[in-house]
């Protein structure tokens, strides 16, 4: 959205007495200027938040003035804005006149200027973005963090160059600890740590370890292991997202068994193992799903062979409540979509991804699912003319099929992009804005 400073001069002029929570998120067209208009007149400003906009920074005045005018930030978030005009003594004055700031996410700051400011914020549960800029090999500045990692409620440590050791090293101090985003340096030993230390985790995302910003560690994975300990030892977990390079169908019953609170599970099994032991996956997925009733979200991104027809039913058939699914590189043929498409009585919402499905089979799957209302679809057995996918039309609901094609990667290189099937249902009829890649069904068959 563009957003300009004579928007939020305005706005801080007219609702400035009354404004509480100004997000801008991602966002772009207005200056620190404009910021200052907000700083000034919105007093009673308890969260604002620029993540990932594009700020035009002319001066650091508006978090001097933010600092002198506003005791009620909760929330103050510029992460990932280029913002770099930000004094440390204005950060520290804000956490002394706000008590009830609770959550800071700023720039690259060096963390050891921050050391007032994490003394004066005495109720922080959330941080962000700070780093260590000292490269000597010889200074551990992870102490810093210690005297208030026991009040964490929620770490991200996505962009921080830590290994797994201090992984432990942190997280066996954070016991208050509710939501932690990592990665899988983490480390099946992290994982343990995670499981003693942090009973009262809720939300768990391990995102995969990027070679390029030497994240790697020789623990740095995630396996059965981490996964079935932070089964057993952290039972109020209501989210799951991880990266694994090694599963069994154990761990997964191990989850089933214990995490009865789960209400999202996203799993993606890596490359970086060749073979896989416990493969197909059918007993575990049927064990997790039958065991975890009140799933919501489900997603599973394995590999060929890593869910039979059979263990594809299954999913069908233990998930109730499920509105939301993505499915990748699942099932054997046409078969074990027709028999997951049987069951999924909740399903609005279905992406498919790798699944060597014909249009047929994808067709009549849309049919049975009674409650979809979108269907996206990234590979699959495609006819020549698309034609077989008219089965599948009723009103109000758009086909758009995208034909697999070439695509330019770097110098002299070509990626080949599958086929996509997108539909989806709309009161207000076929868009008008398709771009010229993409062809509504429509057109096809006439």
């Amino acid at each position: 959205m563009i957003v300009k400073d004579e928007d939020l001069e305005l706005l801080a002029r007219e609702k400035g007495d009354v404004l509480q929570v100004l997000k801008l998120d991602k966002c772009s067209g207005f200056s620190t200027d404009g910021l200052l208009h907000i700083s000034r007149s919105c007093r009673n400003l308890k969260v604002l938040f620029l993540e990932e906009s594009q700020v035009i920074e002319k001066d650091g005045n508006w978090l001097h003035e933010l600092a002198i005018n506003n005791t009620q930030l909760e929330t103050l978030n510029f992460y990932m804005t280029d913002l770099s005009q930000v004094s440390f003594n204005d950060l520290e004055l804000i956490a002394e006149r706000c008590k009830s700031l609770v959550s800071v996410k700023i720039g690259d700051s060096e963390i050891l200027d921050l050391v007032g400011f994490f003394r004066s914020a005495v109720f922080l549960e959330e941080f962000s973005g700070g780093c260590f800029n000292n490269e000597s090999e010889d200074t551990n500045e992870m102490p810093i963090v210690y005297p208030f990692a026991s009040r964490l409620k929620k770490l991200d440590l996505l962009y921080a160059l830590l290994d797994t050791e201090d992984h432990c090293v942190l997280l066996q101090r954070c016991p208050n600890l509710e939501v932690l985003e990592t990665r899988d340096v983490i480390g099946d030993r992290g994982m343990e740590v995670l499981a003693r230390s942090c009973k009262k985790m809720k939300r768990l995302r391990i995102e995969r370890g990027a070679d390029e910003q030497e994240l790697e560690d020789e623990e740095g994975v995630v396996s059965q292991r981490g996964l079935t300990a932070i089964s057993l030892g952290c039972l109020d977990l209501e989210y799951i997202a991880v990266y694994v390079s090694d599963i069994t169908n154990a761990a997964l019953e191990s989850i089933g068994m214990n995490l009865k609170n789960l209400c999202d599970f996203r799993m993606v099994l890596l490359d970086k193992k060749e073979v896989i032991a416990d493969l197909p996956l059918d007993n575990g997925i049927r064990s997790l799903l039958s065991g975890c009733n009140k799933l919501r979200r489900f997603a599973l991104y394995l590999r060929p062979g890593g869910l039979t027809d059979v263990g594809l039913t299954y999913i069908g058939q233990h998930s109730q409540n499920i509105k939301w699914m993505l499915l990748g590189y699942l099932g054997e043929s046409d078969s074990g979509l027709l028999g997951y498409s049987r069951g999924c009585p909740s399903l609005e919402k279905l992406e498919i991804r790798g699944c060597s499905f014909s249009e047929t089979a994808l067709a009549t799957a849309v049919l049975q699912l009674k409650s979809l209302r979108y269907l996206w679809v990234q590979g699959y057995i495609g006819s020549e003319t698309g034609l077989d996918l008219l089965t599948m039309v009723r009103p109000y609901w758009n086909i758009e099929l995208i034909p697999p094609r070439k695509v330019q990667y770097g110098e002299g290189r070509e990626i080949e992009h599958p086929a996509h099937i997108l539909a989806y249902y709309s009161l207000a009829g076929p868009r008008t804005d398709l771009p010229p890649s993409v062809i509504p069904l429509g057109s096809v068959a006439q």
